[in-house]
């Protein structure tokens, strides 16, 4: 009778000892994938525009299509005051500058991508926009970014066909929060302004760092710091996205 006594004893004390294991994969299995979003709405994938507002996270992303001249200013000013930034870059533009895209990453920025040709997707038809989404994972793996998370498609034009041709990709799409609208030159103060009165927590501020733009890079002198003033961290969006709850937009 003892024996048969032991040998259920033994058997509760493994039967706990594996329902312990499994609790702890369990939950750190949760964890992992409590870190990754997903952005969808019963089933219908939607777009990032904002991180969360409980921490002090901002988010400067850069767009970036052509020329080779403004992005060194831009990182230059990034370096300057210790700022991290997610680049969104066509795969035509990377092809064409590995060097520059090599620049980017080393100064420990984050690398997004905006397709390969910069045509807006909903001038294309289904089968054009898939073809340009394989060509610019192609372009950007060759590279050495075979993971690339995050994707802003081209113009920022996208409806709900095109978000779920990109989340089969594995891939979210990204908005803004914040648009100065640097492209067009208003004015370095107007860019200043609108950045510095509008940014706060968990903000995704759109620049860009293409040769069109021209007071972007003297605008940073002064946004950068002025940020850091109002008590808010620069992150690149995985680091926002991970830090709390983000929103998103339903694209009709």
């Amino acid at each position: 009778m003892s024996f048969y006594t032991w040998k259920a004893d033994r058997m509760k004390r493994y039967g706990v000892v594996v329902a312990l294991a499994f609790f702890c994969a369990l939950f750190l299995w949760i964890g992992q994938w409590s870190q990754l979003p997903v952005f969808s709405n019963e089933g219908e994938p939607r777009a990032l525009t904002q991180g969360s507002d409980k921490n002090s996270n901002v988010a400067l992303t850069f767009n970036i299509s052509w020329g080779t001249e403004k992005v060194h200013d831009v990182l230059k000013q990034l370096e300057a005051n210790k700022a991290q930034a997610t680049f969104f870059v066509s795969g035509e533009w990377a092809e064409r500058h590995p060097d520059i895209i090599k620049a980017i990453h080393e100064g420990n920025h984050e690398i997004g991508m905006m397709g390969y040709k910069y045509d807006s997707y909903l001038e294309q038809k289904p089968a054009q926009v898939q073809q340009d989404l394989n060509q610019a994972k192609e372009a950007f793996e060759k590279l050495g970014f075979e993971e690339i998370k995050w994707i802003r498609p081209p113009h920022g034009h996208m409806d709900k066909e095109v978000l779920k041709m990109i989340e089969n990709e594995g891939m979210q799409a990204v908005q803004w929060s914040i648009n100065p609208r640097d492209w067009e030159n208003p004015g370095t103060n107007t860019i200043i302004d609108t950045v510095l009165n509008e940014g706060s927590k968990g903000d995704i501020i759109l620049m860009h760092a293409s040769d069109s733009v021209k007071q972007t890079a003297k605008a940073l002198e002064v946004i950068l710091p002025g940020l850091k003033q109002k008590g808010l961290k620069f992150v690149n969006i995985t680091e926002l996205v991970s830090g709390g709850e983000s929103e998103t937009t339903q694209i009709e």
